[in-house]
């Protein structure tokens, strides 16, 4: 039976701009490893297959190399497909049952908004390698349950970082958010992350590397609401409101491929 598939552009209404993912609305359950092959034929950082229940969707999100257990681009795609398809009407909440909770979505104008859990990290006094293997300077890196994340001297050094992708590809953990508050009174912060462990050198735009940099920024700028930067080639913006242990990740999406799998 032939399955339809879907390739949206995430935190963005820029075709070709922001965090592309595949999204599978599924009729029922797929075994894992072909949900593992379809992710890996998408070649995108993260593929979303959705399986309706009677209160939501159970999600579970893949790189082309493996199962993640927080995704916010893909959420994101996710949602959208779902109004846009006519799964939900554009009033009904998305719900999302995934391996880190209850996820839910709610359409606002052009907006998406995420309910996600709020991530807090633990500073790290001493950690030359990750340093080295970004090559950069760092002011201060923390650990969050997912992600290293790393403050450096301004959004420049965020911008023109080359990391060594093998050495950090060696480093345990999930990836490495790098940031730095912005040069410009459009944005409060700007970051970039790299997750080479799990098969992606840069991600373009990544939802749950802000339910971190959202705490972290709130901390250090004593605001709740923000707006981030995401600075990768391709880039895109993430609205940010932190709410006790959650975080709202606001965002836009674009639809730029619809296809079958055969």
């Amino acid at each position: 039976m032939s399955q339809k598939i879907f390739q949206v552009d995430s935190f963005t209404n820029i075709p070709f701009k922001g965090n592309p993912a595949g999204v599978c609305i599924l009729n029922l359950p797929r075994e894992e490893q072909w949900m593992q092959d379809v992710a890996r034929e998408m070649n995108l950082s993260e593929t979303a297959f959705l399986v309706k229940q009677n209160d939501g969707y159970n999600l579970r999100w893949f790189t082309p190399t493996m199962e993640v257990e927080l995704c916010g681009h893909a959420t994101l795609a996710s949602a959208h497909i779902l109004w846009e398809e006519e799964h939900l009407q554009l009033s009904e909440k998305a719900i999302f049952h995934t391996q880190s909770g209850l996820l839910t979505a709610m359409k606002n104008g052009v907006w998406i908004e995420l309910d996600f859990p709020a991530l807090e990290n633990e500073e790290l006094l001493s950690f030359p390698e990750l340093a080295s293997a970004l090559r950069t300077k760092a002011i201060y890196i923390g650990k969050s349950v997912f992600d290293y994340i790393v403050e450096v001297e301004s959004e420049e050094v965020v911008r023109n970082l080359k990391p060594d992708f093998v050495s950090l590809g060696k480093i345990p953990g999930r990836g490495a958010i790098v940031t730095a508050t912005s040069d410009t009174n459009e944005y409060d912060f700007v970051s970039r992350y790299f997750a080479p462990q799990y098969g992606i050198d840069e991600d373009p735009v990544t939802g749950s590397a802000h339910c971190c940099l959202a705490v972290y920024w709130k901390n250090k700028l004593h605001k709740t609401e923000m707006i981030g930067y995401q600075a990768s080639s391709r880039g895109g913006i993430v609205k940010v409101n932190v709410d006790g242990n959650r975080v709202k990740l606001s965002g836009q999406t674009v639809t730029v491929m619809k296809g079958v799998l055969l």
